[in-house]
């Protein structure tokens, strides 16, 4: 099984990014978490961050062809914003967790609304650098299900 975890923007900057309210962890150590996590589980994880909205869009077109099997994705700030990513998750049809550090819902007032959750087999958030593990553990049970159907 192949997952494709997306990072969206400013994410690279965790570790030194308003760690109050992200962490002290950086991305280098969640992706590292979700290798072994996903390797435990007999999976492959490829991930990929960047702050351009285009880039993240190819990204998930070459998913449709390259054998992913599913995408956990922290759209971060394009989670409020981006028609372009929500359309792309749409066209690729591959089944997605959507996932966020921090509870959107317990933030202000414009983090509140996503364009990509109705797409989305499951979200996680709120629970830091777990909610990746815990949308890695969901979108894993959800693809085997699926593949034992």
């Amino acid at each position: 099984m192949r997952i494709l975890i997306l990072h969206g923007p400013n994410l690279n900057l965790l570790g030194r990014r308003e760690p109050e309210t992200y962490g002290h962890r950086t991305l280098a150590d969640i992706d590292q978490q979700l290798a072994e996590s996903a390797s435990a589980a007999g999976c492959n994880v490829e991930s990929f961050q960047s702050n351009a909205e285009h880039a993240i869009v190819d990204r998930i077109q070459q998913a449709m062809d390259d054998d992913t099997d599913g995408i956990v994705i922290n759209p971060a700030a394009f989670t409020h914003t981006s028609v372009a990513l929500r359309d792309a998750l749409a066209a690729a049809g591959l089944p997605f967790v959507e996932v966020h550090l921090t509870n959107p819902d317990a933030r202000e007032t414009f983090r509140q609304r996503s364009l990509l959750a109705d797409l989305a087999v499951g979200r996680v958030s709120g629970f830091g650098p777990h909610s990746y593990l815990l949308g890695l553990d969901g979108l894993i049970k959800k693809l085997q299900r699926t593949a034992s159907e």
